[in-house]
């Protein structure tokens, strides 16, 4: 979530000859696009509408679609190809939370099954592709073997696939789950991706749209709930879609929302009593995007304080990114980490003005967070989350050294300093709090180890951060380093560099989920890759964290605020 660092002409170090204003660098960020926005989720007349809409009806209603969509699920064979299918479905409309252990006892038996069923439909490329994907969504290491019996007699991927445009898009899902080593899924991706541009740019209709949609966010790498919204239009264009798994879905969809919005009506109050848009108006006011980021961590409902919780986290991470990347002094940004370092309320008389504001808020946070771990008798564990805010701010502190003494380190350095700076050490360790049969001293203690999953977690959001961010003279990020530490590597080598990175942490993720893992299955799926996500839907054509009032705000407002249409 780095911000963006202008030029600076040189080094600028506050001494007692020097006024502190003039040592501080600036950048003019625009407004919140929302402001005010979300209180009116909470007003007299809302909340009565509110409580009509939520009304006993829906809540039956969506119980009874519920267990008809349980039955419809328990009814198919496992051994149906119709089975794959409606796993699918229930999956990418974001309902699949509320079948987990039918869904996992299905699977279970494809998995077991696995080879036997390959073999018996050898034409079919899409049902091999699709049971490949979901065996591997659920951890099951399967092997790509399995798609030789579609290439020709070189060895390559057979032309006659050209024209089976459900089998080469399920294809291309397929591939994005592959681990390093995998030739045959790596062939496979650039076969389909060639395949697919060509029927984007030859074809203009529905499919040519899904077809589009795919190659820009592949299911593996888009955020649930977005993934889930867009999915609605496809899925009941199918002919052969189930209304009731439909009409199941939109239905939730449509009361998790209003659970959002509600949640964004009581962080935003939270916000707006703390005052830094006028007490600190230097920094990034973005707390729906926030919240959002929030969201794509974890958005079922028993995750409701989680999420609330999460969010004001990451708003004071924000926060605390702009003090560092833009407004303090090296002699502030030294002082407020000491502060930090030391965790103490006593050591806000030793900041400036606009550093109290800050540093009281997150001692607030924090206590807030040990109360909520207090009610399960576990509020000690909130000293591994302050842990990691300290090693967080440390990283900050030694970019701006970098940034102020004008010393370009080696990528190898840098990304030192660059992967827990990404943040997201620090956000998994707080989402522990949330899935309350995963928080342990051991579960938090294995976060703190940095594996390697959430180095690959770490690595996507600090590289496709410092991709879409490269152009300002002088800011410390990945490329800047790989082109000075290459003598004469241009901006294009260091792109492909730098994007290859990405792609490799994107396999060590998905070798580190197959089983056995080192932590329950529901942590790294809901948050780690879920992190890795998030940073392709938030970096994938900018930085639309900083800019939100371009495409971001779209996307927010489809998720959080347009309700899906039900007949």
């Amino acid at each position: 979530m780095n911000s963006q660092i202008p030029a600076l002409a040189a080094p600028l170090i506050s001494t007692k000859h020097a006024k502190i204003e003039d040592a501080r660098r600036s950048v003019k960020f625009h407004p919140s696009v929302w402001g005010d926005y979300f209180l009116a989720y909470n007003s007299h007349v809302t909340s009565v509408l509110l409580k009509q809409d939520v009304s006993k009806h829906e809540e039956k209603e969506q119980q009874r679609l519920k267990e008809e969509v349980k039955n419809l699920l328990e009814a198919v064979p496992d051994d149906s190809l119709h089975k794959l299918d409606i796993i699918d479905a229930i999956q990418r409309l974001g309902v699949g939370h509320y079948f987990e252990t039918e869904i996992e006892k299905s699977l279970r038996y494809i998995y077991d099954t696995y080879h036997e069923s390959c073999g018996k439909q050898e034409s079919k490329l899409h049902i091999t592709a699709l049971r490949f994907r979901l065996l591997r969504q659920q951890g099951y290491c399967v092997s790509c073997d399995v798609f030789n019996k579609f290439k020709d007699h070189q060895g390559k991927f057979d032309e006659y696939l050209t024209s089976n445009l459900q089998g080469l898009l399920s294809l291309y899902e397929a591939a994005q789950f592959r681990v390093d080593g995998e030739d045959t899924l790596e062939e496979a991706l650039k076969f389909t991706i060639t395949q697919l541009d060509s029927v984007v740019l030859h074809v203009s209709n529905s499919v040519s749209t899904q077809v589009r949609e795919g190659l820009e966010f592949p299911i593996h790498k888009t955020m649930t709930r977005l993934g889930a919204r867009k999915f609605f239009s496809i899925y009941q264009e199918d002919e052969s879609h189930n209304e009731t798994l439909l009409d199941f879905a939109k239905l939730d969809f449509n009361l998790l929302q209003k659970m959002y919005q509600k949640e964004l009506y009581d962080i935003t109050r939270w916000w707006k009593a703390l005052e830094f848009e006028n007490k600190l108006p230097f920094a990034r006011d973005r707390l729906v995007e926030c919240y959002f980021w929030a969201l794509g961590v974890f958005f079922e409902p028993q995750y409701s304080h989680g999420r609330k919780m999460l969010a004001k986290v990451i708003a004071m991470i924000s926060v605390v990114d702009d003090i560092y990347d833009i407004y303090g002094t090296l002699d502030e940004l030294t002082l407020l980490m000491d502060a930090i370092e030391r965790w103490d309320l006593s050591l806000v008389d030793q900041l400036p003005p606009y550093m109290k504001y800050y540093y009281k808020a997150l001692l607030d946070v924090y206590v807030e967070i040990e109360e909520e771990l207090g009610k399960t008798g576990k509020s000690y564990l909130v000293h591994f989350m302050m842990e990691e805010k300290k090693r967080l701010v440390r990283t900050y502190l030694q970019e701006a050294k970098w940034v102020y003494s004008g010393y370009i380190p080696t990528l190898e350095e840098y990304m030192k300093v660059g992967k827990p700076s990404s943040t997201y050490i620090l956000f998994s360790s707080v989402s522990l709090t949330a899935i309350g049969e995963l928080v342990s001293k051991e579960a938090f203690e294995w976060v703190a180890s940095d594996p390697l999953i959430l180095q690959g977690s770490e690595i996507i959001g600090r590289l496709m951060n410092d991709l879409v961010g490269f152009g300002f003279e002088q800011k410390i990020s990945a490329v800047g380093c790989y082109m000075n530490q290459n003598n004469g590597a241009s901006k294009e080598e260091a792109f492909a560099k730098i994007q290859k990175q990405v792609t490799n942490a994107w396999k060590v993720i998905n070798e580190e989920c197959l089983r056995p893992t080192a932590v329950p299955m529901a942590f790294l799926k809901r948050v780690i890759v879920n992190l890795a996500r998030l940073s392709h839907t938030v970096y994938k054509d900018g930085d639309e964290y900083t800019h939100s009032s371009d495409k971001i705000k779209d996307t927010i407002a489809l998720v959080l605020i347009q309700p899906v249409a039900i007949p």
